[in-house]
């Protein structure tokens, strides 16, 4: 069972690594449909994906309390992508959505805090690294800003080396495999920007 939830945990988040980098070379090269075609497709695969990582943060042999609870209501952020991804950014999307993608339930601190005795250990600040890129970068993604990728990078540097203190080496592999992807990604969100920027600057005829 624990082998299947990481394999299932680490493709899919891998495979929204994969399908956020085609669809910004996609956005890059001018495609609109597949752009948004490759953005609904990195949603549907994050939230499937979602379960499985929450499980495995709660393991009793893990106790990687926050992780889990952060990422569990990481779950509206992911929902608010898919949908300005279907409806389309000039659509917008429900304010209920909005909002409680904002919203961080500090459940998961206080029971770290309450079951370690305080908040001292390597693990308890990695998941805390860790939440912080995955909240903010989701929703800067969700928004479609390319800074979220930075913060993307900070929870991927931070789950792997999670992964591999906790004896998840294909779980370890997969958060480099995905770092690769997000770099990708964000490269080519900074070259579309200096694209409009040129064309922007050129003279009026």
């Amino acid at each position: 069972m624990d082998q299947l939830l990481q394999w299932i945990g680490g493709v899919f988040y891998l495979l929204n690594k994969i399908f956020l980098s085609l669809s910004e070379r996609a956005d890059h090269q001018g495609n609109v449909v597949r752009k948004r075609a490759w953005r609904i497709a990195s949603w549907a695969v994050y939230l499937v994906g979602l379960p499985a990582w929450v499980i495995i943060f709660m393991d009793e042999r893990n106790r990687n309390w926050i992780a889990a609870s952060v990422e569990a209501s990481g779950a509206p952020a992911m929902l608010l992508g898919l949908v300005l991804s279907i409806r389309g950014m000039e659509k917008g999307a429900p304010k209920w959505l909005d909002r409680s993608a904002l919203i961080c339930i500090p459940l998961g601190f206080s029971y770290s805090f309450y079951d370690f005795g305080g908040f001292y250990t390597l693990t308890q600040w990695l998941e805390t690294a860790l939440v912080m890129g995955f909240l903010i970068g989701t929703y800067l993604l969700a928004k479609e800003r390319a800074f979220g990728y930075l913060w993307y990078v900070l929870m991927h540097v931070s789950c792997g080396w999670l992964m591999w203190i906790q004896g998840y080496s294909w779980l370890f592999i997969q958060q480099v495999a995905s770092l690769a992807f997000i770099l990708d990604a964000y490269l080519m969100t900074r070259r579309k920007e200096a694209m409009r920027s040129r064309q922007m600057e050129l003279p009026v005829v």
